[in-house]
C-alpha cells in the first residue's frame, strides 16, 4: 500500500521554488523592485567572491546552485537544502560556487524588518522561553550567521509569498501575512535561541523596545510624552512617530494601557486597596483611575473585584464536588 499525500506534499517540490524565481528574475545578476527588501538573483556561471552587505536582518535562500558567504573568516555554504540567516549591518564576502546555463543559479535575499521578528518572537516567547541575554563575552563576529535546513513548511511560505507579490489584493492582503509566516518558520526552526539572540542584540539597541521596559519598570512614576523622548534621546515628535511605527499605538494610550492593565493584575491578586493600586499605576487621583478602568474594563475596580472572587469561588466550589 502506498503512502498518500495531502495535495500540498504533491504539489511543492523544490522544483516549484526555481520556477517561481526563473519566472521572476529575468536579468542575469541581482533582480530588485518586486517588494521592499527583496532581492532576486540570476547567474548562468561561478563568480568570484565579490563584497557586498545588508543593512537588516536578511533571509537568503538558494534554490538552485550553491554560494558561499564569508563573514570575519567563516564561511557560510548553503544550497537547495539550506538556507543563510545574515544579521543587519555586515559587510561579508559572497561567492556563487555552482551555476551553468542549462541549471542557473537562483537565489532570494529577503531583508526583513527587526520590528517583525519582535512581534512574532514576543509572541512565540508566551508560549516558549526567554529571549536569550546578549553574551558579554561573546566574540564580535559570533552569531553573526547561520545556516540551517530549509524544510517543507518554510518552502512553502516562501512560495505563497513570492505568488502573492505581483498586483492587486494578493500584494496587499496575503504578502504581508506570508512575510509574517517566513519569520515565524525560521523561528521555529533548530536555530531559535540563536535568531533570537541576533533579536535580542538588535532589541537592546533598540529606543522603543528600552521605553516600553522603562515603562513596565516606572508605572507609578509620572509618564510623559517629553519623559519617554528624553528617556532615549529623542525629539517628542520624532519619539511618537516611532513608537506608533513600532507598535501600532501612541505612546500615550501604550502608557495608559499598560497602566490599567498592571491595575487590574493587582486587583485579581486581590491584596491591595483601590486606592493603593491606583498610586502603584501612576494615578495619584483614586477618582480618575476608577473612571479610566471603568471606561476601560464595563466594571469599576471593586465591582471588578468582586467579580473576579465570585467567579473563584464558583469554580473552586464546582470542582470541589
Amino acid at each position: 500500500m502506498t503512502h498518500a499525500t495531502s495535495p500540498l506534499e504533491e504539489r511543492l517540490t523544490s522544483g516549484d521554488l526555481v520556477a517561481a524565481l526563473l519566472a521572476r528574475a529575468p536579468d542575469r545578476g541581482a533582480n530588485v523592485g518586486l517588494w521592499p527588501g527583496l532581492t532576486l538573483y540570476r547567474f548562468t556561471a561561478p563568480v568570484a567572491p565579490t563584497w557586498e552587505e545588508v543593512q537588516s536582518l536578511s533571509l537568503c535562500i538558494v534554490a538552485q546552485g550553491r554560494k558561499c558567504v564569508t563573514v570575519d573568516g567563516e564561511h557560510y555554504h548553503y544550497d537547495p537544502f539550506n538556507y543563510l540567516v545574515l544579521n543587519s549591518n555586515l559587510h561579508f564576502t559572497a561567492e556563487i560556487v555552482e551555476a551553468s546555463v542549462t541549471k542557473p543559479f537562483v537565489s532570494l535575499v529577503l531583508q526583513i524588518d527587526p520590528a517583525t521578528v519582535r512581534k512574532i518572537s514576543a509572541e512565540m516567547l508566551e508560549r516558549r522561553t526567554a529571549v536569550p541575554a546578549p553574551r558579554p563575552d561573546a566574540a564580535p563576529g559570533a552569531g553573526q550567521a547561520f545556516v540551517s535546513a530549509l524544510d517543507s513548511d518554510l518552502m512553502g511560505s516562501v512560495l505563497r509569498f513570492l505568488r502573492a507579490i505581483g498586483t492587486g489584493p494578493d500584494r496587499r492582503v496575503l504578502a504581508p501575512a506570508y512575510l509574517q509566516e517566513i519569520v515565524y518558520r525560521v523561528l521555529q526552526a533548530d536555530q531559535y535561541a540563536r535568531l533570537l539572540r541576533i533579536a535580542a542584540d538588535q532589541e537592546h539597541n533598540d529606543p522603543i523596545a528600552r521605553v516600553i521596559r522603562y515603562t513596565r519598570a516606572h508605572l507609578s512614576e509620572p509618564l510623559t510624552v517629553a519623559d519617554l523622548a528624553e528617556h532615549v534621546s529623542l525629539s517628542p515628535s520624532a519619539f511618537t512617530a516611532q513608537f506608533r511605527e513600532t507598535t501600532g499605538t501612541s505612546p500615550y494610550q501604550f502608557v495608559k494601557e499598560t497602566r490599567l492593565s498592571r491595575a487590574r493584575e493587582l486587583l485579581v491578586q486581590g491584596d491591595d486597596t483601590v486606592a493603593s493600586v491606583s498610586r502603584a499605576v501612576g494615578y495619584p487621583n483614586t477618582s480618575h483611575f476608577i473612571n479610566e478602568f471603568r471606561r476601560r474594563f464595563g466594571l469599576s475596580p471593586r465591582a471588578y473585584c468582586d467579580f473576579n472572587s465570585l467567579s473563584t469561588d464558583l469554580t473552586s466550589h464546582h470542582t470541589g464536588h
